[in-house]
């Protein structure tokens, strides 16, 4: 053949392949017979497809691990491996992780074999030799297609899977912004306890459950004795930080349970579910000896130092009791302890004692 036919040929091929959508798919054609392997390959040679060879079916097995093929066309009496324990041994590992979807053309000379028997040795599609190579041509067009579509659906999955990922991650950001977001609402920016709207919030929450349940429910008012006097005294600065310590001892001598709020100024107020007079008069005096233990140091402009002490008046209120039937009683009840314990000269605790 001149070289000018053998290019007519070759440029020929290439346009039937290119025409092909199936063009540049990778067959692995499988058998111990040189003479059968040739025989495939011309007679599917027009479609554009590429080749690779192995003589049985370890070869099959280690070229596999080099590259993947998008078919295989295997013989199935081979020595050695044959082709029905290498087609086991690939749909067994047919997971990502493994070969992945990989079909298979099994190829038998036993006249017998039947569709049943053919799909039983675990292949997609089997032949029959002697066979035809249209039929064989028609065969590996549609299993390629099914690996083309295969291999589109997990291409997709793997985008949805990738999508889904980053949904989840943008929806648990979002969640944290909204909850970043809300405990900002409602928390007191310079003590970072709660805030007073959501004081009042939990207070109706927590006052419905002792309703509901008879359970038992104090409230505590506490007040920074002198605050004002601080202020004036060493500096706003320095009062910010003495609510800042105040708020964090409180805080600390408390249970986890516990609801604790800056209710305004120099006021702190605390709730305490299941929490009766006497465990509350008990809590209301382990807070007040911790803030009169508190020492704190100021320094002037002129480099001055002063230890400066913090004490602490409260107030208490408990419920059940009949004289407290609603929440404006139980917060004037505390309150009024609260300017009591001021009266009796500060850094003291006073309960409410009515029925």
């Amino acid at each position: 053949m001149s070289d000018g036919a053998i290019r007519t040929m070759g440029e020929t091929t290439r346009r039937v392949a290119s025409a092909n959508s199936l063009a540049d798919r990778t067959i692995l054609l499988v058998d111990d017979e040189p003479a059968n392997i040739r025989h495939v390959r011309e007679g599917l040679a027009a479609h554009g497809y590429r080749f690779r060879e192995a003589n049985d079916g370890t070869e099959a097995l280690r070229s596999l691990r080099e590259v993947r093929p998008d078919l295989i066309i295997m013989d199935v009496e081979m020595p050695r491996l044959g082709g029905v324990e290498v087609c086991r041994i690939i749909k067994a590992n047919g997971g990502e992780g493994g070969f992945g979807f990989i079909p298979i053309i099994l190829v038998t000379a036993r006249q017998a074999a039947g569709k049943i028997e053919g799909l039983e040795l675990g292949a997609d599609d089997y032949l029959v030799k002697p066979f035809d190579m249209l039929e064989l041509s028609a065969r590996v067009k549609s299993m390629l297609r099914l690996k083309a579509l295969q291999d589109a659906v997990l291409e997709k999955n793997r985008e949805l899977d990738h999508k889904n990922r980053e949904l989840d991650r943008a929806n648990k950001e979002l969640a944290q912004k909204r909850e970043e977001l809300l405990a900002l609402t409602r928390t007191d920016a310079l003590t970072t306890l709660h805030n007073r709207r959501y004081f009042e919030e939990r207070l109706t929450e927590e006052f419905a459950r002792s309703t509901r349940y008879r359970s038992p429910l104090s409230l505590v008012m506490m007040d920074i004795d002198h605050f004002k006097r601080l202020n004036d005294g060493y500096g706003h600065p320095f009062g910010d930080e003495v609510l800042r310590v105040v708020a964090r001892t409180v805080r600390g001598k408390l249970r986890e349970v516990d609801f604790v709020a800056r209710y305004g100024g120099e006021e702190i107020i605390a709730l305490l579910p299941e929490t009766g007079p006497k465990e509350a008069m008990g809590a209301c005096e382990r807070v007040r000896e911790a803030i009169a233990a508190i020492q704190l140091e100021h320094r002037a402009q002129d480099g001055t130092r002063k230890s400066v002490q913090v004490t602490a008046s409260l107030g208490v209120a408990s419920v059940p009791a009949q004289s407290l039937a609603t929440m404006e009683e139980l917060l004037r009840a505390a309150d009024t302890c609260l300017y009591e314990a001021k009266g009796a000269g500060r850094n003291c605790v006073r309960q409410y004692q009515g029925e």
